[in-house]
């Protein structure tokens, strides 16, 4: 799976083609469509493994491995995924794997991305271009 992009800042390798700023359930339905070459509207076990080798997932996803991601995915056992269930199931991966290991003071990804957008939002706000509290 090619979402090297949202493991990196340098964004080289966007999803699908996608614009490296998009949000990542976007990434990730592009994500869906990219393995769904039948256009079925689900992925199969085979197909999901096939896009695991053949794209570059984040060394967290490697780590896991396509076949605990996948169980993860087909949590029914159904051996396919629909694209509803892959966007929400892989965001969710996504935040979980990449959250600092119990005890860790590194902050997840997702904390600092919150917080770089709280301080952007507050220099966007008038007045507040100096914000001694911050």
């Amino acid at each position: 799976m090619d979402i090297s992009a949202i493991a990196s800042a340098a964004g080289a390798n966007t999803v699908s083609g996608a614009s490296s700023g998009a949000p990542p359930r976007q990434k990730m339905s592009s994500l869906f469509d990219a393995i769904d070459t039948a256009g079925t509207g689900s992925i199969t076990k085979a197909q999901f493994e096939q896009a695991f080798q053949t794209r570059t997932p984040p060394a967290v996803f490697q780590q896991q491995g396509a076949d605990a991601i996948f169980a993860q995915l087909d949590s029914s056992g159904t051996g396919s995924v629909s694209k509803s269930d892959f966007v929400t199931t892989m965001s969710q991966l996504m935040s979980s794997l990449r959250a600092p290991a119990a005890g860790s003071s590194a902050a997840a990804p997702a904390d600092t991305l919150g917080s770089s957008q709280q301080a952007l939002d507050r220099l966007g706000a008038p007045g507040s271009l100096v914000n001694l509290s911050v």
